[in-house]
């Protein structure tokens, strides 16, 4: 009796064994949609005309030694996010070839992109700053046309889409940034907030409709840490910066927009009790180095590594890339890259702070790979 329930003991153990090393990635694929934070070469493909310096060193100088269309000098958190699941870096959809396999994934984000349709920002007269038109609604056509080539039937698309992780973003970045960096008040970005919103909601929910059923949303990065909006709105109060030097009006403008967000995606989730819907808080996890750089091995987190000289090396008519411009001599050593990107170093540390936790609600699936 005992021998006979020891067989059955081992058969069950080596049968589930068997199912864990052979199945050992919680994902098979990722889709990704967003702007330049994880843009991985869509920008570039789609022309860049205005912008073609992102298509030079020194982006890309640090791990991919070659400029690749990420707006950084390496990996942005979406390749992070796919070497920790064991997946190889997502294609952007407009460099796809013919027979190229995309089974384990496509990134659709697009620098410059937009929640907003583009019309939007015609209308208000700022459409000739816009680095794109393929807003978010464009990206989610873009995966529908490719959808067939993933999937056919439903019962196909069901069972592959739930081993598929989804990321809607960060996306709405841009939304507020066109608007401020033309002269808009911080009055004006909080009226745009709920139609922000509501774009990002109105795509997640296009997704799960189309069978997605694991997403991640992130919300907006401290952006009164930025070099950028630290050179365009730098003034000789005081009281508009807090103790690290960052602007206090505009990084609670993006704690605003996140608790809308936030309390949208708590909405989509009862509408949707079968998907699980990620917020990944983008703001608390690059606050920390913004806040403690030394801590996370930063000699400073507020000059760009990459620029044409100021106060904090951002300079818009020497951009990274750009005659007169330069990059210091260790990114690793700095958050900021160019002003208004971060550099791989920061984006490694916000990834590993979504994986390994406490910056996701839910936690992320844990994954197999240490980042």
């Amino acid at each position: 009796m005992k021998i006979h329930m020891l067989l059955i003991m081992t058969f069950f153990t080596f049968g589930f064994l068997d199912k864990v090393v052979s199945n050992p990635h919680p994902f098979e694929a990722i889709f990704n949609f967003g702007d330049s934070l994880s843009d991985t070469g869509n920008f570039l493909a789609s022309g860049a005309i205005l912008f073609p310096f992102i298509g030079k060193l020194p982006y890309g100088e640090t791990f991919f030694r070659h400029a690749t269309g990420r707006c950084s000098d390496g990996r942005l958190v979406i390749d992070f996010i796919a070497e920790a699941y064991g997946l190889p870096y997502l294609p952007p959809y407009l460099k796809l070839t013919k027979g190229q396999s995309i089974h384990h994934g496509v990134n659709f984000a697009v620098a410059g992109a937009t929640a907003l349709d583009s019309e939007f920002f015609i209308k208000k007269g700022i459409g000739k700053i816009m680095w794109t038109n393929d807003s978010l609604n464009i990206q989610l056509e873009w995966f529908k046309k490719l959808k067939p080539s993933l999937c056919t039937t439903k019962q196909d698309c069901d069972s592959y889409f739930k081993r598929a992780l989804f990321l809607v973003g960060e996306i709405g970045g841009n939304d507020y940034n066109y608007a401020a960096f033309v002269g808009g008040n911080i009055t004006q970005l909080f009226a745009n907030v709920p139609l922000v919103v509501e774009g990002i909601i109105k795509a997640t929910s296009a997704l799960i409709d189309e069978g997605a059923v694991e997403l991640v949303v992130p919300g907006n990065l401290p952006i009164g840490c930025s070099a950028v909006y630290l050179t365009i709105f730098r003034s000789q109060n005081k009281e508009i910066y807090d103790n690290h030097g960052c602007l206090k009006a505009f990084n609670a403008f993006a704690q605003y927009h996140n608790k809308q967000l936030n309390l949208a995606l708590e909405t989509l989730r009862h509408k949707y009790p079968h998907a699980r819907i990620i917020y990944a808080d983008y703001y608390g996890a690059a606050l920390r180095f913004f806040h403690e750089p030394g801590h996370f091995g930063f000699i400073g987190s507020l000059r760009a590594c990459c620029g044409g000289g100021g106060p904090l090396n951002f300079n818009n008519s020497a951009r990274c890339g750009h005659i007169g411009s330069k990059a210091c001599a260790n990114p690793s050593t700095h958050a900021n890259w160019d002003g208004i990107h971060l550099t791989e170093a920061a984006y490694r540390h916000i990834a590993k702070s979504l994986i390994d936790g406490p910056f996701s609600n839910p936690p992320f699936k844990s994954s197999p790979f240490k980042i």
